[in-house]
């Protein structure tokens, strides 16, 4: 609880009050890798906090697995269109090692949002974080060449560089596995 606790005051000031509310609304869990949070065409129930491990979300698009996010200790991720509007999802969320996880519900979340002043701002300033973070990994997508792409991930995450499958970082960056194998056999870092 502290990781979030630290997080969100990173970013918003609490009172005691405030702190005693997240601490009743975010719920604790340990998973263990390989475990699936999320199948697409279920609905999101949770906007989960990874406090320590790596999580991986993908789409089957026409039979091809496509990871779409990385998720590493100390941040926040789910299905957001489908947490908030309470449809199937088209993501699937899945542990890549053991994690340790902090959880909201629909309910608690509205919970806060209902009865804080900073939680509607918290939840604003994350979602444009990530925003800017997707934009950003479109103009890479654009601008960057396959390399360019694979060094400057290895540069922003070096423990997800180090701790996920060459399948997942070559689907994450779009490319195929045997691309970034000779990508990394000319690369010494």
């Amino acid at each position: 609880m502290n990781n979030l606790l630290k997080y969100i005051q990173s970013r918003i000031s609490l009172t005691q009050i405030e702190i005693d509310l997240v601490e009743k609304c975010f719920v604790s869990e340990e998973v263990l890798a390989q475990t699936k949070l999320l199948e697409a065409g279920r609905i999101e129930r949770y906007v989960y906090f990874l406090s320590n491990g790596i999580v991986k979300g993908y789409q089957n698009i026409d039979g091809k697995l496509v990871t779409q996010h990385l998720v590493s200790e100390q941040d926040f991720f789910t299905s957001l269109d489908s947490f908030m509007s309470e449809t199937p999802s088209l993501d699937y969320y899945e542990t890549i090692t053991d994690c340790k996880l902090l959880k909201i519900s629909k309910p608690d979340f509205e919970l806060l949002q209902e009865n804080t002043t900073f939680w509607s701002d918290f939840v604003k300033t994350v979602t444009n974080e990530h925003l800017s973070g997707k934009l950003e990994r479109v103009k890479d997508f654009q601008i960057l060449t396959a390399k360019e792409r694979y060094l400057k991930f290895i540069t922003q995450s070096p423990n997800l560089a180090l701790n996920v499958s060459v399948d997942n970082i070559a689907s994450f960056l779009g490319m195929e596995p045997q691309s970034l194998s000779r990508i990394r056999k000319q690369i010494t870092i």
